[in-house]
């Protein structure tokens, strides 16, 4: 299933509208609502099919350890291995955007939030690091799909080192005159919207996902105010100069060719 919902027939309810739609005018549409453009989660692998012409995994054979033997860890992440097909909540690799006729190769990262929420730990850190390096190397622009519920407390302060980690990363390409595009999707939140989310040359978003740092409860409860009913959504985020521009789903290979056609143009 490339999304969350919890229709298992042919009729899917929109979180957002509660219109019911057809499953195979949901699925013909890449699983935005029809109505309201409500942009439904969808794993990784689905993504890379509706991004890609061609894509081909890199570092895959890195798995997950649970440091402090936290309760249930280990057995929660065997779950989610069989469930997903991941060995966590990121693909890396590099591919050739949909529509771009001069088939460049970008360096790409996946963020799936069907995985532990798409939390970041050892190995979300790691590939991220090492998908910077072979862009790096390449001389290829990297791309990262963020999706995530902030840091991976199982791995206690091995997940937050990742934080400084990926943000060393990616300096390096900044460094080196190397391009980072950071698409946001719903929700990108906590230790990963304020790392190397962050710090991207251009920053997109999907429409209506989700970014911020903390809750908006917990935000209410410490400044002891009311936030404005939109707040920390990518229309919020856009109006208050936090991302770059908001971009429908059908349009991202289109937008991102664009920006890595301009890179190979200027690089000659």
């Amino acid at each position: 299933m490339f999304f969350k919902t919890q229709n298992s027939n042919n009729w899917i309810k929109c979180e957002k509208c509660k219109t019911i739609i057809f499953k195979q005018d949901l699925e013909e549409n890449l699983y935005v609502c029809t109505k309201c453009n409500y942009h439904f989660v969808i794993n990784a692998h689905y993504r890379i099919k509706i991004t890609f012409d061609s894509f081909y995994e890199l570092f895959k054979e890195i798995y997950p350890k649970d440091f402090l033997n936290f309760d249930d860890y280990s057995k929660k992440l065997k779950e989610d291995q069989e469930k997903t097909n991941l060995t966590d909540a990121i693909i890396t690799g590099y591919g050739c955007l949909k529509g771009d006729i001069n088939k460049y190769k970008v360096s790409v990262g996946i963020m799936d939030f069907n995985f532990r929420g798409g939390s970041m730990g050892s190995v979300v850190g790691e590939k991220i690091a090492l998908i910077s390096e072979y862009a790096l190397k390449n001389d290829t622009p990297l791309i990262i799909f963020s999706s995530s519920g902030g840091a991976r407390m199982q791995e206690g302060i091995i997940s937050l080192m990742q934080m400084a980690k990926t943000i060393s990363a990616i300096k390096l390409l900044n460094k080196n005159r190397i391009p980072f595009i950071n698409i946001i999707t719903h929700p990108t939140t906590g230790g990963v919207a304020a790392s190397f989310v962050g710090i991207a040359d251009i920053i997109l978003s999907e429409i209506g996902a989700l970014i911020g740092f903390a809750g908006q409860r917990v935000i209410e409860q410490t400044i002891k105010q009311k936030l404005p009913p939109d707040f920390q959504t990518a229309e919020f985020s856009l109006k208050y100069g936090l991302i770059d521009n908001i971009v429908h789903r059908h349009n991202i290979p289109n937008i991102l060719s664009k920006f890595i056609n301009s890179f190979y143009f200027y690089k000659k």
